[in-house]
């Protein structure tokens, strides 16, 4: 079972000056998920190596099991300081392809021909793909075998337009990822903010906020 996780390599949160990247509970608990099932995992981004972590989800009230598994894991620290260069990567070989958050994702995967072809391949071999938080701004361009985007008619979920206006930042992001979802067709569902929420449409998993970063792994596995 070998699965692709793909993290951003964006780090500057639009014209604050402040950094962002990937969050952490969104990477950490998806792939000891998946790292406890026996999966093998290979990780990419956009620029290869390290990409860059929010430091917001560094902070003591963001830390969770998962995240403190992973600060005492060597292997894993190496693994994610090493990430392939995603323009090297292709489909072939992996059985499912997964997307952290953070907000960095806003900017760099949601416009990435390389993170678009991969989507693609995967839906049109039928093979699950999942995001989540603001991940699913990576369906902004991908399209489905019918040329409509990829998640019309789609039941899917994602950080949502009232999460974004508690973390002031909804002038600051270039696309809300709820309106996006629902500008491209999806049937857009929420529960409630902070709380964890995950829906499976086919093979196309989504999940609302970091809260969900764990179920959503584990609705992915279920389906491999």
């Amino acid at each position: 079972m070998n699965i692709l996780m793909v993290l951003t390599s964006h780090d500057q949160l639009g014209d604050t000056g402040k950094k962002t990247g990937f969050w952490l509970e969104e990477f950490a608990a998806p792939y000891y998920v998946f790292k406890d099932a026996g999966a093998e995992i290979t990780l990419a981004s956009p620029k290869g190596g390290q990409p860059p972590l929010d430091p917001s989800s560094d902070a003591e009230d963001a830390q969770t099991e998962a995240t403190k598994r992973f600060k005492g894991d060597e292997d894993a620290q190496k693994a994610l300081a090493s990430t392939k260069v995603l323009s090297t990567v292709s489909a072939d070989g992996f059985d499912a392809i997964f997307y952290p958050g953070g907000h960095g994702p806003l900017w760099d995967l949601a416009e990435d021909g390389d993170s678009k072809t991969l989507i693609e391949t995967f839906a049109a071999s039928d093979r699950p793909i999942g995001a989540v938080c603001h991940a699913p701004a990576v369906f902004r361009h991908p399209k489905g075998a019918d040329g409509k985007p990829l998640v019309a008619g789609r039941t899917v979920t994602g950080f949502t337009n009232s999460e974004e206006e508690g973390v002031g930042l909804t002038e600051v992001v270039p696309f809300l990822v709820e309106d996006m979802l629902v500008a491209n067709g999806g049937d857009y569902q929420k529960g409630a903010d902070w709380g964890s929420f995950v829906v499976t449409d086919g093979k196309l998993v989504t999940g609302q906020n970091p809260a969900s970063s764990e179920e959503a792994a584990r609705k992915l596995l279920s389906l491999l």
